[in-house]
């Protein structure tokens, strides 16, 4: 049975009156025009983003709430850790980190391969606020994907940073061994309402048609 989005909400409604103290979801008002804060992260805007040109770049491709009207993972990670982590593992590789965010879509395969078809070396990882992460290529169907982490309540920081450090081997020719996913078969029913709610709250912020942006990441 399919649900929708009225029936979603009222399943979850005392899950939302639990976390609203918690901060799972930031309230939704309108950021500042260029810097995007979340805690000790800004993420300020400087444009369009551009086909790169270089073949040592990995484009970190954030969701539409990412940072900005998100600030953590579903399991309360914060969003300046998750991108910590995955830009560290990049550097890690010898390899260069570039953000952006893509507004058009909340598909977090999607987003990763528009992230990947802008990159220099051809890889990208998109990832949604509530955690789900996937690794991408440009020539691949949006759909289809070098590596997927889809049960992100069983990510934790550790695993962001294998995350950077595959998605940049990839980018050197590399086949790296794919990042050990750990796998409990009572995280979709313990987290599926308020993974509903989180993917609900970052579609309302997508924008038909907008181009992506770049964005500098600043850690405080």
């Amino acid at each position: 049975m399919q649900l929708n989005e009225n029936e979603i909400r009222g399943i979850i409604e005392e899950v939302i009156k639990r976390y609203a103290g918690e901060g799972a979801v930031a309230p939704v008002s309108k950021p500042a025009v260029e810097v995007n804060r979340s805690g000790n992260l800004e993420l300020v805007e400087i444009g369009e983003a551009k086909k790169g040109v270089k073949s040592d770049e990995v484009i970190i491709a954030l969701a539409p709430a990412f940072g900005k009207f998100q600030t953590e993972t579903i399991t309360h990670i914060p969003h300046e850790d998750v991108l910590k982590e995955i830009m560290a593992g990049i550097e890690e590789e010898g390899l260069t980190p570039r953000v952006i965010r893509v507004l058009r879509t909340s598909d977090v395969s999607i987003l990763a391969n528009d992230g990947a078809k802008l990159s220099g070396s051809g890889i990208g990882i998109g990832i949604q606020s509530k955690g789900t992460t996937v690794i991408h290529q440009k020539d691949l169907f949006p759909l289809t994907n070098l590596e997927l982490f889809p049960q992100a309540p069983l990510l934790e920081r550790e695993h962001y940073r294998m995350i950077g450090k595959n998605a940049a081997k990839y980018a050197k020719g590399e086949s790296p061994k794919p990042v050990s996913q750990m796998n409990d078969q009572m995280a979709r029913p313990k987290y599926q309402a308020i993974a509903a709610l989180l993917h609900i709250k970052e579609t309302e912020h997508v924008v038909k048609d907008a181009k992506p942006v770049e964005l500098k990441a600043v850690f405080k």
